[in-house]
């Protein structure tokens, strides 16, 4: 929550930064976000504008090859501890657990994991056709950024940061419900990070007890326990790590691949290979 924090941070005070002090050493927010002369461009922003221009443009490259490398050694991190989005995620359940202390959201409306890819190839799709980047306009961590900037400047807000309240209130249905399956900037980032270099595994298998802690921990619905955290889905978040109370999860720099084997009392089971 601390990296969070700070990552809200940059782009809520910046906008005062820049207007009151006129200090420009940082500018826009996690769509494309510049400091000083560096700059980072979404990776899906940055190929919809492509697509749409039907022009690759070197700088934009440039932008977008930092995020990408991010998310091909760490995985989708820019989700869990950076995003807007998670961090008022993370708000809201604080603000739950305080006014219901021993009342935890269950998980009790379930899509299949694989709608996450359909997503992606909708939103690719949709805007090839259209020819319009439709995820610059309406992407939930960008309209946060955007959001900030308009009541700074112009003291008024866009209708489109509606779609900011509608994708919070899907945290009521299931945790992270968009995160978990409507954000196409999540997907990519996914897959790009799929075979990622960092993930949480078991150090110590046979000193799992199988509580289940760390399948409850999980804003994404994995069960760790079980190696899913080394599936794409995961977001790295570490919520799990955290829980554990044996301490057998932590994070593995390259870990053993895993292969998917039948456990006749458990179900599906993933086993490392060595």
């Amino acid at each position: 929550m601390f990296v969070l924090t700070g990552a809200f941070l940059v782009i809520f005070i910046n906008p005062f930064l820049n207007r009151c002090f006129h200090f420009n050493f940082i500018q826009g927010w996690y769509q494309s976000l510049g400091i000083g002369k560096l700059w980072f461009v979404s990776p899906l922003e940055g190929i919809e504008s492509i697509l749409v221009a039907k022009l690759i443009y070197t700088p934009l490259l440039i932008g977008m090859l930092i995020p990408v490398l991010l998310a091909l050694f760490l995985g989708r991190v820019f989700c869990s501890w950076i995003c807007p989005i998670s961090f008022l995620s993370e708000v809201m359940d604080w603000i739950r657990l305080r006014f219901s202390p021993h009342q935890r959201l269950k998980d009790h409306f379930m899509l299949a994991r694989k709608f996450l890819w359909f997503v992606l190839m909708i939103e690719v799709t949709v805007t090839m056709v259209l020819g319009a980047p439709i995820f610059v306009f309406l992407s939930p961590p960008g309209l946060v950024g955007r959001e900030i900037m308009m009541v700074v400047f112009f003291k008024t807000m866009a209708v489109e940061g509606v779609v900011v309240i509608i994708v919070l209130i899907m945290n009521l249905v299931t945790r992270r419900f968009f995160c978990r399956y409507l954000c196409p900037l999540g997907a990519l980032l996914a897959f790009i990070g799929s075979s990622r270099k960092l993930k949480v595994t078991l150090s110590d298998p046979s000193s799992c007890v199988d509580c289940g802690f760390c399948s409850k921990a999980c804003l994404m619905g994995l069960s760790p326990q079980l190696w899913e955290s080394h599936t794409a889905y995961c977001w790295n978040c570490g919520e799990c790590v955290d829980t554990c109370p044996k301490g057998v999860l932590d994070y593995r720099w390259s870990p053993p691949k895993i292969q998917s084997s039948l456990h006749p009392a458990s179900g599906p089971e993933v086993k490392p290979t060595h």
